[in-house]
């Protein structure tokens, strides 16, 4: 899809990935909504700030009702407490399914049919490589980002019909807050993984694999689950 004068939603757009989104979408010519739970902390030019919390149903809807003329959503909200699923918190486990599974699938049923109603468009889903690598430490934040690609493959099959085509982002490391305890040179740069994901939705890719390992572990997938 044209991403100039394209009608966008991102989520989480207050900071890292999503601000970096935002900020280049504007660059493209798109009319940007800058979704947060706190819109008073969003700060970038050019964008029109949206109170959006993706676990408050009638925040979506509210938010729906205001986007009315949104023509592409980015689930790119998203939180991780570094849980295991054994030793840790259950309060925490579900909190991650909360935020980054229950939280999209909940505003893409929202805002699918506003998109359908603007002629269509698309949807890019922010996910990990953590989808197909599940280390223990991170057990919870890795199984919500599986069943977030499920729902990825599972609602661009469900919405084709309907003119929303459906890009995954997967990827490692980023130099953003949450990986703020990560080295340097195992970071990826946000700039630039965001170019890489706009691209693909312009392209109409189904998928983008913003970084080496994220590549690597992909192939892996074939080989055995010990692989990566």
């Amino acid at each position: 899809m044209e991403l100039k004068d394209a009608v966008v939603v991102v989520t989480g757009a207050n900071r890292g990935l999503g601000r970096h989104l935002a900020a280049q979408l504007v660059e493209r010519g798109a009319k940007v909504y800058a979704a947060a739970r706190r819109p008073e902390t969003v700060d970038l030019p050019g964008v029109v700030p949206l109170r959006l919390d993706v676990t408050d149903a009638e925040s979506i809807r509210a938010a729906a009702r205001i986007a009315a003329d949104a023509t592409l959503l980015v689930n790119n909200a998203g939180i991780s407490t570094g849980t295991p699923l054994i030793a840790g918190s259950p309060d925490a486990v579900r909190l991650e399914m909360e935020v980054n599974f229950f939280g999209p699938l909940a505003v893409t049923r929202a805002f699918a049919p506003v998109i359908e109603s603007n002629g269509g468009g698309g949807m890019l889903n922010v996910l990990s490589v953590l989808s197909w690598l599940h280390p223990a430490d991170l057990g919870a934040y890795a199984a919500a980002k599986a069943a977030a690609w499920a729902l990825t493959g599972a609602v661009r099959e469900e919405l084709a019909p309907h003119n929303i085509t459906v890009t995954a982002l997967h990827v490692g490391y980023m130099d953003t807050d949450m990986a703020a305890g990560v080295p340097a040179d195992q970071k990826a740069d946000p700039a630039e993984v965001a170019a890489q994901a706009l691209s693909a939705v312009e392209a109409g890719l189904p998928e983008v694999l913003a970084d080496e390992t994220t590549r690597y572990v992909k192939q892996s997938l074939a080989t055995s689950p010990n692989a990566a």
